[in-house]
């Protein structure tokens, strides 16, 4: 049978049939894939039920670890069926179980202190896990709690314990502290005669009527707080008297310092004093005419400077004086130096033989060249030793 179509007509239909094949096909798809998905997550709420059986076991809480129960969570098929399937893994379920257990600690802690209280229970050092565990769970509200929130709350309760008992230490040893201190301060004026021989049995008569003697109820804590008191006023005795001399040795010692230290600036003095002598009287002769001279200038330095005023108006009256005669003076000058250069030309002409013998005719005996005004070395030591034994006659 055939049927009269135009091909674009055929092409339309072909198309159409095309389509819904595919859509067939995707839906086919989408029915897998919801099945797997329901599977997994049927596979997940069944491990999460076998979680849930543990904790109502009492084997797994909100302390629990994964490595304690591997066994035991390993062994069912429920964990086996997780396995290779994609999402959250068995480790991954069990941290969020055990997270969620302990985000419920805070209002579990609420309603354990609730039935401890209702139970007139009181938490103290003494109180054991099994005797906490029992009070709690005798109540039916405790059905609902988990094993390791019940754990940390007696932890916490334990703590709390321990804190308020050592505060209480503390505030019993602040009280016998104020009354040894006022036992202490009751014997004290009476301990200026009292050594290591006196007994409390001797002394304890004088203080029975004593409230701070009343306050110490232990005979014992009396004689040992006598005891200390003595053997603290003895030191202290001790210790006084040993600085008391020490500081008197210092003094000493400080005294002997100062004498020797005057006695030695005195000799030291004196002994500078004879060098200075000594120096004084071996001085040469050359540094006594030095000496001279030095104070001749000093003398001629001070006289210089009072006549320096009347220089200065001298000077003035001098100036129109010299005005005048400069033109004498320069006249003369050059007369003088023609008569020089004349008499250096007729020295030159002069024979080297003249100045050879008066060269001759100054050398002493011991060879050596000297002026007409000056002396020889022999001569000048020869002088020193004389006056050297005058001073020293």
């Amino acid at each position: 049978m055939t049927v009269d179509m135009d091909k674009e007509d055929a092409l339309i239909c072909f198309e159409e049939h095309i389509r819904l094949l595919e859509q067939e096909h995707d839906d086919d798809k989408e029915r897998d894939r919801r099945k797997v998905r329901r599977v997994q997550r049927k596979n997940r709420d069944a491990f999460i039920e076998l979680l849930d059986e543990l904790h109502e076991e009492g084997k797994l809480h909100s302390m629990s670890q994964w490595m304690t129960l591997y066994t035991t969570i390993s062994a069912d098929a429920r964990f086996d069926s997780m396995l290779g399937q994609p999402g959250s893994t068995p480790l991954d379920l069990f941290k969020f179980f055990v997270e969620e257990l302990k985000s419920r600690f805070q209002d579990e802690k609420k309603v354990i202190k609730e039935i401890l209280k209702d139970a007139g229970f009181l938490m103290d050092l003494s109180t054991t896990f099994e005797d906490f565990a029992s009070t709690v769970t005798t109540d039916k509200r405790s059905q609902a709690l988990d094993a390791g929130n019940i754990k940390l709350t007696y932890r916490t309760l334990m703590e709390k314990a321990e804190a308020r008992e050592k505060e209480r230490i503390k505030d019993e040893q602040r009280k016998q502290k104020k009354v040894e201190d006022a036992f202490r301060r009751m014997l004290k004026p009476h301990g200026a005669d009292w050594t290591q021989e006196t007994k409390w049995e001797s002394v304890r008569g004088q203080f029975e009527r004593e409230s701070a003697f009343n306050a110490v109820p232990i005979e014992a804590d009396r004689v040992r707080i006598f005891s200390e008191l003595v053997s603290q006023l003895e030191e202290a005795c001790l210790h006084s008297s040993s600085s008391a001399f020490k500081k008197s040795k210092k003094t000493k010692k400080h005294s002997r310092r100062s004498r020797s230290r005057s006695d030695s600036e005195s000799g030291g003095d004196t002994s500078r004093r004879r060098e200075s002598r000594k120096r004084s009287r071996s001085a040469s002769p050359d540094s006594k005419s030095q000496d001279k001279k030095r104070n001749y200038r000093r003398r001629s330095g001070s006289r210089s400077a009072s006549d320096d005023s009347d220089r200065d108006s001298r000077s003035k009256k001098k100036r129109s004086r010299s005005r005048s005669t400069t033109r004498d003076q320069d006249d003369k000058n050059k007369k003088h130096k023609k008569k020089s250069k004349k008499s250096k030309k007729s020295s030159k002409q002069q024979s080297p033989v003249d100045d050879r013998k008066r060269k001759g005719k100054e050398k002493d005996k011991s060879g050596k060249y000297h002026s007409e005004g000056e002396l020889s070395e022999e001569e000048l030591e020869t002088k020193r030793q004389a006056l050297l034994r005058q001073l020293n006659q």
